[in-house]
């Protein structure tokens, strides 16, 4: 079996229902896509009703499974429990969220308004924590036991400069997951994350990360895969199978964790030596030859 191909068994979610936020297209699209291959009902929801639509239809026709769209911005909170109160209707129950809704770009910090920021934080935070909260009075009110898996990134928990807004909702997030993980274990609802490196959707790299615009010789070090040391991007079903994972009854224990999927990526630059890496093979005995040097006239 290739690492690209479908991992769980035919029918591992059969019965389940789960709402995916941001599911009209990239990653949400790809891992709802799996979530109805392996026999779930799935509620995709965004902003655009037409994207919705059209990704609906698409899903069904390479599926056959249920799939409904529901427009739904996650900033508003009545908007929420309407989306909610639609898919109780359509399906009876909701087993799982997936808080994959988000925004970001790139910029120096100081060259952003009050209100840009708010825009990503108010996705990514506030539309995590309110579907969290309106989801999860629900299954508790009801008794049902349920999972919630949140999308998001390795500098969650390092921060990262140029990303500000990102970093700051994305670790509320985090923190968000880990806590509950915690308090609403007693009523049976698990709580884990999901934090992906670079995983390219159709022009969402460009959009966020214009590498044209960079001089040729820095354009490798900025591509996609970069700073990846198994030097490839990840394949959407890689993401989308450790998501049905997360989300299914065989990660039943698994619960206030976050897993990385990033090949390496992230540690590649917490290394403090890392960037060694640079240099060629055959430039080695010259260094070592000038250290054993240094340390021979130390020591006389």
């Amino acid at each position: 079996m290739a690492y690209n191909e479908p991992m769980l068994r035919a029918g591992a979610l059969e019965g389940k229902t789960f709402v995916v936020t941001g599911g009209g297209t990239g990653l949400g699209k790809s891992m709802t896509k799996y979530f109805l291959e392996l026999g779930a009902n799935v509620v995709i929801t965004s902003r655009k009703l037409q994207v919705l639509e059209e990704t609906a239809h698409e899903l069904t026709q390479e599926t056959g499974g249920k799939i409904v769209p529901i427009a739904c911005d996650v900033r508003d909170y009545g908007a929420i429990e309407a989306m909610k109160d639609k898919t109780i209707a359509e399906f009876g129950k909701v087993d799982g969220l997936l808080n994959n809704a988000a925004g970001n770009f790139i910029s120096p910090t100081e060259r952003l308004s009050h209100r840009a920021i708010d825009t990503v934080v108010d996705i990514v935070l506030k539309g995590s924590y309110y579907c969290t909260l309106a989801f999860g009075k629900h299954w508790i009110e009801q008794k049902q036991k349920a999972t919630v898996l949140s999308i998001v990134t390795t500098y969650s928990w390092t921060g990262s400069a140029f990303v500000v807004p990102s970093a700051m909702a994305k670790s509320g997030v985090l923190a968000m997951t880990r806590s509950l993980a915690v308090e609403w274990a007693k009523y049976g609802i698990r709580f884990n994350a999901i934090a992906p490196g670079p995983f390219p959707t159709k022009g969402a790299w460009d959009r966020l990360f214009p590498v044209d615009a960079f001089p040729e010789h820095l354009r490798e070090r900025f591509s996609e895969f970069g700073n990846v040391p198994l030097k490839r991007v990840g394949e959407h079903q890689e993401l989308a199978n450790l998501a049905a994972y997360l989300l299914s009854d065989f990660s039943s224990y698994i619960n206030g964790e976050v897993v990385t999927i990033d090949g390496g990526e992230w540690l590649n630059g917490a290394g403090e030596f890392n960037h060694l890496n640079a240099i060629p093979n055959e430039m080695w005995d010259v260094i070592q030859a000038v250290i054993k040097s240094n340390t021979k006239a130390k020591k006389e």
